[in-house]
């Protein structure tokens, strides 16, 4: 199986491409925007012109993880990079005779629900904060339109937090709190959880959570068990030490309670 990772030079892309490339169930080819040491992995900029296209040939399989991770991301950044890139390569990839792009997805379709009580799942409606997170709803829902009218499977990983840093152990050190301790994701268990996308049997669409198995968490990963042969095998159950837990009361306070009084308030403002 010739599997293709967009954003391969990057902090996720290169583990994955390094991974997938000890199995010999997989030929690895890659695609950046920035050169990269490795004669498989090619540049590619996928907010341009698509002479990226080329490369798409002989491809089973695209994980697509490049596009503009940042949560801060401008609305400019956001439609180039992420929704006119993805648009663009599930154009391609159809076209091509690719058949599946795994979609690497975002947490933050649900930054809405930060200090609810909701079960996260694919069932939950969307609610996005910011020009990162509408972007990826985007890309999952053009997603879908691709795997109906096209016949392109495509998987959306909403990828729980692999942090750059800390070796990527969890703990009170993460910031947003218990919310962003709850969707930490281990290597492993990211790498385990991507290759289970690429080789699931029967799956036309779908949106799935990836995170380990954290204890007390609101994500919904037994979908994601019983839709792709994803088995987690890491966990680590929040830490809120009493300052943690206060900043995130002032910030609920701030930016969505008192928001919402005085919506009710003076509704005609």
């Amino acid at each position: 199986m010739h599997v293709l990772i967009t954003g391969a030079g990057g902090h996720l892309g290169r583990k994955l491409f390094d991974f997938l490339s000890e199995d010999d169930q997989f030929t690895v080819s890659g695609l950046d925007i920035r050169p990269v040491d490795h004669p498989d992995i090619h540049v590619a900029d996928f907010g341009a012109a698509p002479t990226w296209a080329r490369h798409l040939e002989t491809v089973d399989v695209i994980v697509h993880l490049a596009g503009d991770r940042e949560p801060t991301a401008s609305w400019a950044s956001s439609i180039r990079n992420n929704m006119d890139a993805t648009l663009a390569l599930y154009h391609h990839a159809a076209q091509q005779g690719v058949s599946r792009v795994v979609l690497a997805s975002s947490n933050w379709l649900h930054g809405d629900k930060r200090f609810t009580d909701d079960i996260l799942n694919s069932d939950t409606p969307s609610g996005p904060v910011n020009a990162y997170g509408m972007s990826k709803l985007f890309c999952e829902r053009t997603g879908k339109y691709f795997a109906d009218t096209h016949g392109l499977s495509v998987i959306c990983m909403r990828i729980g937090w692999t942090q750059w840093t800390h070796d990527n152990k969890p703990g009170p050190h993460m910031a947003m709190g218990r919310w962003g301790q709850e969707m930490w994701l281990s290597d492993r268990d990211f790498l385990s959880g991507m290759r289970a996308a690429i080789v699931a049997k029967d799956v036309s669409f779908a949106a799935l959570n990836l995170m380990s198995d954290n204890p007390g968490m609101r994500w919904d990963i037994e979908e994601t068990k019983r839709t792709i042969p994803y088995v987690p095998q890491d966990g680590a159950r929040a830490v809120v030490p009493w300052h943690i837990g206060l900043k995130g009361a002032a910030k609920k306070l701030f930016t969505q309670t008192l928001p919402s009084m005085f919506d009710r308030w003076f509704p005609s403002w």
